[in-house]
């Protein structure tokens, strides 16, 4: 049975208009449930990690500021969310989730977070709907944990926009390898540089898209040999994304998780799952699409 990391306060209360679509966050769990791909018990519901383990990736200095409400109005505007005491708590709990997905993952080989992949968020600052970096905090704790026997992790971040924040966290870091393939001229407008970025011209399709994941992802993990994966399945690539300007189908985006996951299964990677962004105005295009990703999981780990 898959192992999933959810609870209600991932979906955070917003100003009217707001263009994030929390609503999701409350959908698509209910959605798996009803449609019998995992039951009721599949669910755990995370907790904030110890501190320690989110100032292993993330300065003191801007935690106590998004603890205590401290940020700038300029810092808060960049993140994109008002702060609030519920936002912090939100933020802490999601990146407990992965954490705790990582440690799952371990030993079933699978666990997917219903949110998570803030890979906007640097250690001393958030950006793009990303405060806290989960993936990031969670390869930072496997790494520091040698009992756990993870030497080497590939982050797998096929959201639309780049991982700017994940790729800058980890610059320096050898033993950790970011690939981003992302939208050549979406956000974020001044790119970090991954260990691999492939950026892609607007409007790329199914299956331009498909040729290069599926020719790059065997090489990587052939020359990476990593121990580990974090997968960012952004559903933000559809072409019904208002923020995305990509072409996929929804199709197309179940082929690209449906290969990266038979990828990781077929050699035996564990691998954390996180949902990332997903902007289409028909929030049923998000929750298909984002359900498609646990479906497959679910047949592939049953």
């Amino acid at each position: 049975m898959l192992s999933i990391a959810w609870a209600p306060l991932y979906a955070h209360p917003l100003p009217d208009n707001h263009r994030f679509p929390m609503l999701k966050y409350e959908l698509l769990p209910e959605q798996l449930v009803r449609e019998g791909t995992v039951p009721e018990s599949a669910f755990f519901a995370p907790s904030a990690p110890p501190t320690p383990d989110i100032l292993r990736t993330h300065d003191e200095e801007y935690y106590q500021k998004l603890r205590t409400g401290g940020l700038t109005r300029q810092e808060e505007r960049a993140t994109g969310f008002p702060w609030s005491p519920q936002l912090f708590k939100r933020e802490v709990t999601i990146l407990g989730g992965t954490l705790e997905c990582a440690r799952r993952a371990l030993s079933s080989g699978i666990a997917l977070n219903i949110a998570g992949g803030t890979h906007h968020a640097f250690r001393n600052r958030g950006e793009g709907f990303c405060l806290l970096n989960d993936q990031a905090a969670a390869a930072d704790y496997l790494l520091a944990n040698p009992a756990l026997g993870v030497s080497k992790v590939l982050i797998v971040d096929l959201d639309v926009h780049q991982g700017n924040g994940t790729a800058a966290i980890f610059q320096h870091e050898p033993r950790v390898f970011t690939f981003s393939m992302h939208g050549a001229r979406n956000y974020p407008h001044r790119k970090e540089h991954s260990d691999l970025d492939l950026p892609l011209p607007d409007n790329t399709d199914d299956a331009a898209y498909l040729a290069l994941l599926t020719s790059t992802l065997p090489r990587l993990l052939a020359e990476v040999q990593p121990d580990f994966v974090f997968y960012l399945s952004g559903v933000d690539v559809l072409a019904t994304d208002k923020l995305g300007h990509l072409a996929l189908t929804r199709v197309g985006c179940r082929q690209r998780d449906q290969f990266v996951l038979e990828l990781c299964h077929r050699h035996a990677l564990p691998v954390v799952v996180c949902m990332g962004g997903g902007y289409s105005p028909r929030i049923a295009d998000i929750i298909e699409a984002h359900a498609n990703t646990f479906r497959i999981a679910a047949d592939l780990w049953s």
